[in-house]
Parts: structure tokens; sequence; C-alpha cells
């Protein structure tokens, strides 16, 4: 059995939402709360890589079995929670076989999907397990091979996953995620995507 750490990055301040992303309603709970059942119910660790809004989410995880994060660059971007989360799961776990990392802002992605990249992993084979939405869009979650530790803590910036994804094509193997991958960045989306759940439910 692989042993595999999930990274769920919730640091950003959602400048496009207006408000909290992480403290969104979600089915009776907040939508952060929501997304770290979700991934804790694969029966992997989960550390959460945290930044704005802190001091209003903690209260509401710290309860769960979870690991957290302080990235006090969030504001530099997404590359350096990556980065960040990347380089405390190497000090914590570093023996583990790879890293999945996931976003807080893909609600519809179910347990399912993360437990199908899970399978989908073969540890010491290098490879870049990503997603497909039926859009033709690839990319978070993504589960990288160990061997892609360094070049993931090496991000910075705005720099996301898809740096390295993008150096490593031949690696590259994908998981359908049909339209369950999708992002909700704007209070219309929001909306959208939540009458759709609420459907699917």
């Amino acid at each position: 059995m692989s042993k595999v750490q999930l990274l769920l990055l919730a640091a950003g301040r959602s400048s496009r939402m207006k408000e909290p992303k992480q403290l969104l309603p979600w089915d009776g709970k907040k939508l952060i709360e929501h997304q770290i059942l979700n991934l804790l119910a694969t029966g992997e660790s989960l550390t959460v890589v945290m930044g704005a809004y802190a001091e209003k989410i903690l209260p509401l995880i710290e309860p769960l079995p979870i690991d957290i994060v302080h990235n006090d660059c969030w504001e530099d971007g997404m590359g350096t929670s990556i980065a960040q989360g990347t380089s405390h799961l190497l000090e914590q776990h570093p023996n583990m076989d790879g890293i999945l990392i996931s976003l807080i802002d893909q609600p519809l992605l179910t347990t399912a999907h993360f437990n199908k990249m899970l399978t989908a992993f073969q540890p010491g084979s290098k490879q870049i397990i990503i997603s497909k939405a039926d859009i033709q869009w690839s990319g978070a979650p993504v589960l990288f091979d160990k061997t892609f530790i360094r070049e993931l803590i090496q991000l910075k910036g705005d720099e996301g996953a898809k740096k390295v994804t993008n150096k490593h094509k031949d690696a590259i193997v994908t998981i359908d995620g049909g339209a369950l991958l999708t992002d909700i960045d704007t209070p219309l989306a929001y909306q959208e995507v939540l009458q759709r759940y609420m459907k699917m439910k």
C-alpha cells in the first residue's frame, strides 16, 4: 500500500468572491469542512495550508484530525502554499511515496474521485496523476510521485503545479473528473455550483 499525503490549499483571499470561499455555506457546513471531510474519507493523512482568514477558520477545523500549516507568505501566490506545504510534508513524512494536492474551490469532487487517483498511483513509477474535466480542461487535483517533491518546494509566487506538470508531460496519467471539476471563483459561480450539488444529492 502506498503512502500518499494529502495537501489541501486553503490560504487564498478569494478576492473575486468578495468573501472567504473557505467559509461559504455548503450542505449544512462550511465549504472548508466539506472539503476536509471528503479528503479524510479516503483514509489518508491530510494537511491543510492556511493563510488569509486563518483566525476565523481555525476554530472550525482545529478539532478535526488534520495537520495545519500556516503560510505567512500567502499573499505572494499559490506557489508559496504548495512549496511550504510540500516542505512541511517532506519534513514530517520523509518516507512518503507521493503528494495529492487539492484546492478549496472544487466542491463537487467526491471522495470517489480522490480514491480513483490513489488507486491509479504506482509508487516509484515517476507518475503525475492529473484530473481531466469534460470541457477538455485538466489540472488539480494532482498527485505527484515523490520524484517531483523538490520541484514543488521550489515553486514561488503565483506559480502553480502546472509549472511542474508542463515540464514532465511524459509522466502524466489522466483521471476523468467529468463535470465535477468545476471551480467557484465568483458569487454567481458559487450559486450555480451549489444548485448543481443539491440536485446531485
